[in-house]
Order: structure tokens, then sequence, then C-alpha cells
């Protein structure tokens, strides 16, 4: 099933676009899904499993390298924005 899942990051970082370009960066890195970014969210469009996990662990990833984040979105199943 595809996944549309559109995430807002907003980090607890006086200089946020670091961080934010990092997640970015991170999710722009597989080929098996497609990945476009607007000012204030992006758009991850894949197979449901992969989209998750791919979100997982970039998730992680920005936790572990800049601290708190506060992450919002919006998971739509069987839709292709893209």
């Amino acid at each position: 099933m595809m996944l549309t899942a559109e995430i807002s990051l907003y980090p607890n970082n006086e200089n946020f676009i670091p961080p934010i370009d990092s997640f970015i960066a991170r999710l722009n890195q597989h080929d098996d899904v497609q990945v476009q970014t607007f000012p204030t969210a992006t758009i991850v469009m894949g197979e449901y499993d992969r989209v998750m996990d791919i979100l997982k662990v970039a998730m992680k990833a920005h936790r572990e390298e800049f601290g708190m984040g506060v992450f919002v979105a919006k998971f739509i199943p069987g839709y292709e924005a893209l």
C-alpha cells in the first residue's frame, strides 16, 4: 500500500536551520521513495513500510544529533500526493 506522509520539524534550538536541513537530507538519501520539500513541510511518499522505516530512522538520528525537536505529521494511507 502506498503512503503519503507530510512532516514538519520544529527544532528546540535557536539555530534551527541546520537541524531541519539535516533531517531533509536524510530523507533525500533514499531513492525508493519520493521526497518533496515545501517551505513548511516535507512530503515523503512510497510503500507504507518503507516510508515508516525511513521516518523512524531519521527521527531517531535527529534526536541523537540535535536533541529535542517536535515532529508534526499527517499520514494518508493509499493516497499518492506526488
